[in-house]
């Protein structure tokens, strides 16, 4: 038996002197089938992967992925077009043969690469250098190798098949892989393995599937065993990637850093530095735990002031707890409702000793309510009505935050409002991107509230803007605050509505989701003084 399966393989490629056609028997054909599904798959994942890292990196989410998503199609369209210039001339068996030497040197090429160049990156990140000239070059070696891929795989299945079966087939697989690795990067391999393992794991896809394809083709065999060394050897290497790139972004914080968790929707990193625990987001200052209460309580307890004896919250954003800290301070309040998009900050603020202490254990009173959800779309969903509602949200620096601070999403959100409720919303730096709280106020004005905006100094992140809102006018001397506080007092509460000259607010567009200029707004180029 084992034999006639041999003489099968082997009649598949026969000698290199003759020309006759070769046909794959039915397992051959299915495994390049499950190749084409696999090398989409993959470089899918490692699009996804490039660019979430310069996004992690630098922000500019848009470009990020913009460069490495569009410069990989590009470059994946040139070695489609370079393919044809592999064995042009040959026929038969020799065509075969080369085309599948080729289909294997490319797999074996991509799997090193997948799992080094993205470190590599990082590295070279850390060293000063510039991301964007890089990210390009790798999406564009990646790109290039990737775009090999297809042709080869339909020129072998079409001396079988002919074209229009061939190329349907490959077309039908390569895009179902592509579903998958879409999917599993950020649901299974993101917040699984974190990014750099993610990266090794995924170039061993390409080796082990030269390993399985090598076992059926003869003439190739030997090559499975290379394929079969470096899979395993880039499995065996994932895990040191993790103290490797742990190693390279200690560089990144002035701090030692304490905590980091790749979540499926961000880098979560904890620095501590004595008493001074910080919390960063995909690289973005969050908060001190030296002046947090300065923020917070600016945050808060105007809102809470202004809504006279406020009985339910809601709190957009926030999992670290600090907010809903000073929330629990006002007697009347019966229920807080906390919408956080990620349950692993909630978990950092729980489980983390000093974050614990700081926040009070605020989320574990029985007040409150923690739901683990898009805030865009879970808020205006609700059934009931709050008194106060309290935004606070990352700085709209990409269009999937921007839509929190849309018309369309205050719209929406005006009808969970109680008559008489009060909205807050943090503004960003009114000093470094002078036209984003003038924004918010302008869209907020736009869905018929009348706005209220105020500055505070914040030493973690200098000026700091919040709009205050609500469907009646606001008489702020009158504004009490009978809790107790480590910042704010009356006398202050009542003049942080006056703005500063240099801070006042500017003409600005109503931030639309059809027409996001609240981004263009935050990227201000004062920010490089920052």
């Amino acid at each position: 038996m084992e034999q006639k399966i041999g003489a099968d393989l082997i009649s598949n490629f026969p000698e290199a002197n003759t020309t006759v056609n070769i046909s794959l028997n039915k397992n051959q054909r299915r495994l390049l089938l499950i190749a084409a599904a696999v090398s989409s798959g993959t470089g899918l994942a490692v699009e996804l992967l490039l660019g979430t890292l310069a996004s992690y990196l630098v922000g500019n989410p848009a470009l990020a992925y913009g460069i490495a998503v569009g410069g990989f199609l590009a470059a994946m369209g040139i070695g489609s077009y370079l393919s044809r210039f592999i064995a042009p001339d040959a026929d038969g068996n020799v065509l075969q043969r080369q085309l599948m030497l080729a289909f294997v040197g490319v797999e074996l090429a991509i799997a090193p690469l997948t799992a080094i160049l993205p470190l590599g990156l990082f590295a070279l990140f850390i060293m000063g250098s510039s991301i964007w000239l890089q990210l390009f070059l790798v999406t564009v070696i990646l790109g290039l190798l990737a775009g090999l891929e297809v042709p080869l795989l339909t020129r072998i299945l079409e001396k079988t098949e002919g074209v229009k079966d061939a190329l349907a087939a490959i077309l039908a697989l390569d895009y179902l892989g592509a579903l998958f690795g879409s999917l599993g990067f950020p649901i299974i391999f993101l917040p699984w393995l974190g990014m750099f393992p993610t990266a090794f794991v995924l170039g061993s896809f390409p080796a082990f599937m030269v390993f399985v394809i090598a076992r059926n083709f003869a003439p190739i065999r030997r090559w499975g065993y290379v394929g079969l060394a470096t899979g395993v050897l880039l499995l065996a290497l994932a895990p040191i990637a993790v103290p490797l790139s742990n190693s390279l972004e200690n560089n990144l914080y002035t701090a030692p850093i304490v905590k980091r968790v790749q979540s499926r929707y961000q880098r979560i990193v904890l620095t501590r530095r004595g008493k001074d625990v910080r919390l960063f987001l995909n690289g973005d200052l969050q908060m001190s735990t030296l002046d947090e209460y300065r923020y917070h309580e600016a945050l808060v307890h105007p809102a809470m002031s202004a809504a006279t004896n406020p009985h339910k919250v809601l709190v957009l954003g926030a999992g670290d707890g600090m907010a809903v800290r000073e929330i629990l301070k006002w007697q009347s309040v019966e229920q807080v409702v906390v919408i956080e998009l990620d349950p692993e900050v909630v978990k950092i603020a729980n489980r983390y000793p000093q974050l614990l202490q700081v926040n009070e254990g605020a989320l574990k009173d029985p007040r409150v309510k923690v739901i683990n959800a898009d805030a865009f779309a879970k808020a205006p969903a609700l059934k009931q009505t709050f008194d106060v509602m309290i935004a606070d949200f990352p700085d709209p620096d990409e269009k999937t935050l921007a839509k929190l601070y849309s018309e369309g999403f205050y719209r929406r959100l005006v009808g969970r409002l109680a008559d008489n409720g009060i909205l807050v919303t943090q503004a960003s730096s009114p000093f470094f991107a002078p036209k984003v709280i003038s924004c918010i106020a302008t869209t907020m004005s736009e869905v018929g509230l009348r706005v209220n905006p105020y500055v505070v100094d914040v030493p973690s992140f200098g000026p700091w803007g919040f709009v205050l809102a609500s469907r009646n006018s606001i008489d702020t001397n009158k504004l009490e605050l009978p809790v107790n506080t480590r910042f704010l007092t009356s006398t202050i509460l009542h003049h942080l509505f006056e703005l500063p000259k240099d801070l006042q607010l500017r003409n600005a567009e109503v931030n639309r989701l059809s027409h996001p200029v609240i981004v263009r707004y935050q990227s201000d180029s004062r920010w490089i003084a920052y």
